[in-house]
């Protein structure tokens, strides 16, 4: 069975093309317009589309006309899950983090697992033994502490990421550019640590997964075993597709 998962976000469009489990194909579409194109060269049985910006329910039904299948969209409040929500408020509750806790879910049934997507906004999210998505907590991405630094000061200059994101970051910086880089950049990673410390304390054995566009920042400065999968809300999506069409 050929699915396509979509992942609509704020400026560009996520895709990942499976062939049973095995992802195929996986790029990023600048607008969405592009998924006729994508859906006539791909041609899926079914496809499953989520999306954190925007109402959802106008492409499906343009898309209906072009697949055989299915058109799922993803509703973390409506939609039937492999796994259990237990967050106390499902419809404010966003697609991705519940997407990337079934996909955490599929890779280790049975087992805790603490998820930590870095993009926009850095998520940890913790799914207890395999079956329950418990919540978890959402603060600001990277690039954004260093825009608000730069927008809610009168001075403070607004720095970008490193182009290299493995070179070290000086802990002390001797100038202003390289004090913001410390207190951003170091911060982040001491905080996440900690997420990880506290989880572990209370779960011996949790596996912690990264996703997330700043994914490669985070890998070789987080504690212990970390696995990395980028796809991870891809393939939590395909597992919910695969779900809703098998029941």
């Amino acid at each position: 069975m050929r699915t396509l998962a979509l992942d609509i976000g704020n400026t560009a469009v996520k895709y990942g093309c499976f062939e049973g489990d095995v992802l195929l194909e996986t790029a990023v579409l600048p607008a969405v317009e592009q998924v006729n194109t994508l859906l006539a060269r791909l041609t899926p049985q079914h496809v499953v589309v989520s999306s954190v910006a925007e109402d959802t329910g106008r492409w499906a039904q343009q898309w209906q006309q072009l697949v055989r299948g299915r058109v799922l969209e993803f509703v973390p409040a409506t939609t039937s899950l492999p796994i259990r929500n237990a967050y106390a408020t499902p419809h404010t509750l966003g697609a991705d983090r519940l997407a990337a806790a079934a996909g955490a879910a599929w890779f280790w049934p049975g087992q805790s697992t603490l998820i930590i997507d870095a993009g926009t906004a850095i998520k940890c999210d913790w799914v207890e033994d395999g079956r329950t998505f418990r919540g978890g907590s959402i603060a600001p991405g990277l690039r954004l502490r260093f825009e608000a630094l730069h927008t809610f000061t009168g001075r403070l200059p607004l720095v970008a990421m490193p182009t290299d994101t493995a070179a070290p970051v000086t802990l002390t910086g001797d100038d202003t550019q390289a004090a913001i880089r410390s207190g951003v950049l170091n911060g982040a990673v001491a905080e996440v640590n900690g997420f990880i410390d506290a989880y572990q304390a209370q779960n011996p054995g949790l596996r912690v997964v990264l996703a997330g566009g700043d994914a490669g920042f985070f890998q070789p400065r987080l504690k212990g075993r970390i696995f990395v999968i980028p796809e991870l809300v891809l393939i939590g999506l395909h597992r919910i597709l695969v779900h809703n069409v098998e029941n």
